[in-house]
């Protein structure tokens, strides 16, 4: 494959010519040459959604079962996603153990797809900031819930969302050793709190400014402390919904390469208008999801659409853009040895787009 710029997840390459075997890169270099049949504008890393709940027909929560993760993969594959992680959100125990059931019979049977595991958020939440959750199944962690999640889900929770608050320290202790990155929200937890989670290990939080304590001048809360906390990894939906672009500005220019996108979406492709699951219920109208409460119930984007607004609204620069859907994820899921770069011995799979960033697509080899 040709390619007139690479971006490698550390620079940009122009004029590459790009070789592969078995799936994976064996050799980059630079070339004049046009002569290769597959050429293409701009090649990325393939793009990494680590917060997704629904593909463009079914919702992971609702149906914990192989169709579902097909259609996540399969309608993020078709936008520019390469690799995903299904999120199950707040429910009971017993869906959460059939959903890690399913992602792993999943793997199991297609082993070179791009599921990378499983986004658990929830149910261990506060409830003042719970969103679109049910009430009913947010719940304070008790031990015994948390040994089986961690024994059902070793090697297939890649993340688990929490409120650190609501935890005991060893709680969060046993959390960490199991491997599980942990990530702080639907938290209302004080700054001193969020320091205290911070410090003990936790290295990144869910969907900035989004279901946590806000920053104010007084009560720094959550965002406060994300913001002073240079190695804590903040992922942010950019649509323009769910925050501001103004704040994700902001964001960016406080969290720096610790900044990255996710879709956080709902369904993608705007497809499901209406949408129930016991007392969740959602509404798609103006391009966003409510629910009867009034309050978002997810996005509505893809993770290539973040990358466009990224650039477009709040002009950060389209090699970082790239990173922030790419090699910072990777980065924060304890994944890029395996994934995010563009380097000899790593996946040939790539995201490809055009200068206008209109299309992308992901190709494999």
């Amino acid at each position: 494959m040709f390619a007139k710029k690479v971006f490698t997840g550390k620079e940009v390459l122009n004029n590459q010519l790009l070789t592969s075997e078995n799936g994976v890169i064996t050799h980059i270099t630079s070339s004049d040459s046009f002569f290769e049949i597959k050429t293409v504008d701009n090649l990325a890393p393939g793009f990494f959604d680590s917060h997704i709940n629904g593909g463009e027909q079914f919702h992971f929560t609702q149906k914990a079962d192989e169709e579902t993760i097909d259609d996540i993969y399969q309608s993020s594959f078709r936008t520019g996603a390469a690799y995903v992680l299904p999120t199950l959100i707040t429910s009971p125990q017993e869906n959460i153990l059939k959903g890690i059931a399913a992602i792993k019979s999943y793997q199991e049977k297609h082993p070179d797809s791009g599921v990378l595991g499983m986004h658990l958020e929830g149910p261990f939440l506060n409830p003042i900031k719970r969103g679109a959750h049910l009430t009913e199944y947010v719940r304070k962690p008790s031990n015994a819930d948390l040994e089986e999640i961690i024994r059902y889900g070793k090697g297939i929770i890649r993340l688990i969302t929490i409120a650190p608050e609501m935890f005991t320290k060893d709680q969060i202790q046993m959390l960490l050793d199991s491997g599980i990155t942990v990530s702080a929200g639907h938290s209302n937890a004080t700054y001193e709190e969020a320091i205290n989670a911070f410090s003990q290990g936790i290295n990144l939080v869910t969907h900035l400014y989004n279901a946590m304590s806000a920053f104010g001048h007084r009560q720094p809360g959550l965002v406060g402390a994300t913001f002073d906390s240079p190695s804590v990894y903040a992922p942010i939906i950019v649509d323009g919904v769910h925050c501001d672009y103004a704040a994700a500005s902001v964001a960016y220019k406080i969290k720096k390469d610790k900044l990255f996108l996710i879709s956080d979406a709902l369904f993608l492709g705007e497809k499901v208008t209406e949408f129930k699951w016991e007392e969740f219920d959602a509404y798609l109208k103006d391009g966003r999801y409510t629910n009867s409460d009034g309050n978002l119930a997810g996005a509505t984007i893809s993770l290539s659409d973040a990358v466009r607004n990224a650039v477009k609204f709040v002009n950060i620069p389209l090699q970082e853009a790239i990173e922030m859907a790419t090699i910072r994820p990777a980065k924060a899921l304890g994944l890029s040895n395996k994934i995010g770069q563009i380097a000899t011995g790593f996946p040939a799979v790539f995201t490809t787009f055009d200068d206008g960033l209109e299309r992308f697509e992901v190709w494999k080899y």
